[in-house]
């Protein structure tokens, strides 16, 4: 298995050398003919090609759902994204369709949201789609930087940074969508907190749903896709740790303790999820456990992620680490 991961990682990389010396607005500007980009945050060179082209992995824009109590095709353990908002019912997107479509363009209540998943980063975040007034429908690109989906909206072809949730490349560029208050939870734990909830259907087309294709992508010792610094303090650059703003708390400390509650939010670990990124086939991943994060003050969700440290280091490299 570790032959096979290490000749599918050399494959990619040297995919993506090959890639990267062609990348190029001037390229870019024929799949995406309305971005703008004299505006730009970055260095155009940190982006490359992930192989896949413009939805090549294809957002899904028109969710189904089903009861919880109609769901019987996913396992326990099995990882969901989880957004609980008041006065609508709580909604599981399970990761085994995240997996292959990376972003669901959706509606709950009269929010209109976007549900993104980004497998190289282990980065899982939900969205509110609304800017100035205006409603965004999001795909992507495509592109990569620092490893994370580039995502880009349909209206303007503004180029957006998955895991900041900001604009980089186009007429949004600096703009900063509303991250919501989502978690990554167990299948059994959400059927059983939200028993009258909803679960996104399976999507109406052919993929081997509930496969893993990065098999063990979260023991590798270097990322795909990425050329930046490792991790300081001796972390191992796919460790996952818990994101709060500016702030990483390494996901084995807490479960070490089992949480704590410092910084002003209450970070709590229980067994019982699966990775995604581990075994063929999702639901038989390790155990990496649950996380939730609240305000210390009020109980409240609070907006977080739970992604990899080389993620969190290349996009806050002067955050704060909670070692201790």
């Amino acid at each position: 298995m570790r032959h096979h991961r290490a000749v599918i990682g050399a494959f990619i990389c040297l995919l993506s050398l090959a890639t990267a010396l062609t990348a190029s607005p001037e390229r870019w500007q024929r799949a995406f003919p309305k971005t703008d980009f004299s505006r730009s945050a970055i260095d155009f060179a940190e982006i490359r090609d992930g192989g896949p082209g413009r939805d090549g992995i294809p957002a899904i824009d028109a969710p189904r759902f089903r009861m919880v109590s109609n769901e019987t095709g996913l396992s326990p353990k099995e990882p969901v994204m989880v957004l609980a908002m008041e006065g609508v019912p709580a909604r599981a997107y399970p990761i085994r369709y995240l997996m292959w479509h990376e972003i669901v363009n959706d509606q709950v209540g009269r929010t209109p949201i976007a549900v993104t998943f980004c497998p190289l980063c282990n980065s899982g975040l939900i969205f509110d789609r609304r800017v100035g007034g205006q409603v965004l429908d999001f795909g992507v690109s495509g592109l990569l930087r620092n490893s994370d989906m580039v995502m880009y909206d349909r209206q303007t072809e503004s180029f957006w940074q998955q895991a900041t949730a900001t604009g980089i490349v186009g007429r949004y560029m600096g703009t900063e969508l509303t991250a919501l208050p989502a978690w990554m939870d167990a299948w059994e734990n959400f059927r059983r907190e939200y028993p009258d909830g909803l679960v996104l259907a399976a999507p109406a087309t052919r993929r081997d749903y509930g496969r893993n294709p990065y098999v063990g992508y979260d023991r590798s010792e270097r990322p795909f896709l990425y050329r930046g610094e490792l991790p300081p303090h001796g972390i191992a650059a796919l460790e996952r740790v818990v994101r709060v703003g500016d702030k990483a708390w390494p996901v084995a400390r807490l479960r070490d303790k089992g949480g704590v509650t410092e910084e002003g939010v209450t970070i709590s670990w229980t067994a019982g999820q699966a990775s995604a990124l581990d075994h063929p086939r999702i639901p038989k991943g390790r155990d990496v456990g649950t996380i939730r994060v609240k305000d210390a003050a009020t109980g409240q969700d609070m907006p977080h992620d739970v992604m990899f440290a080389f993620a969190f280091h290349a996009f806050w490299p002067d955050g704060a680490w909670m070692l201790e």
